[in-house]
């Protein structure tokens, strides 16, 4: 199972945001041998939150080999030809490693922050999905009731075949179902499933895949937004949970805890270990600030104790 990490877009702690917090985390990253960074997106949210795309745009130079990912883009409400010219230009500038994770949001704030009907979120998510992945190609983008299609194709075009559209889904029938129609790839949501739930929602997307006459065998998948804060005090713990991630989400403490990589190094690894059994590829840490000190711990403590072995029943 490979790991990467989210960009510390947000503020937990009132850390606050710069170039120089961004690029310790890239830096601890590859310094580390981790395998991707990614970027999420919201134009609102309860706490500060630093723009994903250009965020990844700023750290190209610093990020190595890794896989770049969009983790997920709202491809809804920026629309087809706009983010196409924006994740193309970050496929171009990194000379071809980039993942486009999309989704339609979940945040009811975010469309009333563009005055658009948050009922509409899934005709123009899967619009928006068949209209990016033509621009990406270099080819014409289909008819929409939602995106008017621009009158040439966009260049410059994504190195090879386009860049590769992962959707986001946290493992109900229909956004599998989606996921089989329209992507070349899945990622869930860590703290909205459990490696028992991965485990089903996969071998309930391979039969969809194998239904829709796709290859199920080799598709991949990834599970994005792992909190994480690695700590042997089991009060630090609770405090982090309970006070610091379960408010910013409005969630049980409860719900979360055996969701998220809150806790001990062994906890820890024996979480992403039982995600891994269940067929898991790779996975997405999101720090809770220090982000450096989180990372490093990681990749001492953690990643040498994650066990692949073996699988989950489904």
């Amino acid at each position: 199972m490979k790991v990467g990490i989210h960009l510390p877009l947000m503020e937990f702690r009132d850390e606050g945001q710069s170039a120089a917090r961004v690029f310790d985390a890239v830096d601890a990253a590859r310094d580390c041998g981790l395998a991707a960074i990614s970027a999420n997106d919201h134009f609102v949210y309860s706490t500060p939150w630093l723009d994903g795309p250009t965020a990844l745009a700023a750290v190209i130079d610093r990020s190595g080999g890794m896989t770049l990912a969009t983790s997920v883009a709202l491809a809804a409400l920026r629309g087809p030809v706009p983010l196409a010219k924006t994740l193309a230009a970050l496929d171009v500038m990194s000379g071809g490693r980039l993942i486009a994770g999309v989704g339609p949001g979940s945040s009811q704030r975010d469309f009333d922050a563009l005055g658009i009907r948050f009922e509409d979120r899934w005709p123009r998510f899967e619009d928006s999905v068949r209209s990016l992945r033509a621009l990406l190609r270099g080819e014409t983008a289909p008819s929409s009731s939602f995106f008017p299609p621009p009158g040439d194709v966009l260049a410059p075009r994504p190195q090879g075949n386009g860049v590769p559209i992962w959707i986001g889904s946290w493992g109900s029938e229909a956004g599998l179902a989606r996921v089989a129609r329209l992507a070349d790839g899945w990622l869930a949501s860590a703290y909205n499933t459990t490696p028992q739930g991965f485990a089903v929602a996969r071998d309930s997307l391979a039969r969809k895949l194998d239904e829709a006459g796709r290859e199920s065998s080799g598709f991949p998948n990834g599970l994005v937004t792992m909190w994480t804060w690695i700590t042997e005090d089991r009060a630090e713990a609770r405090h982090v949970l309970e006070d610091v991630l379960a408010p910013l989400l409005r969630r049980d403490p409860d719900e979360l805890r055996d969701r998220v990589c809150i806790g001990s190094a062994a906890d820890c690894a024996e979480l992403l270990s039982s995600h891994a059994r269940a067929g898991c590829e790779w996975v997405q840490l999101w720090p809770l600030g220090e982000e450096r000190r989180q990372i490093e711990t990681f990749a001492e403590r953690v990643r040498p104790e994650i066990q692949e072995a073996g699988s989950l029943p489904v």
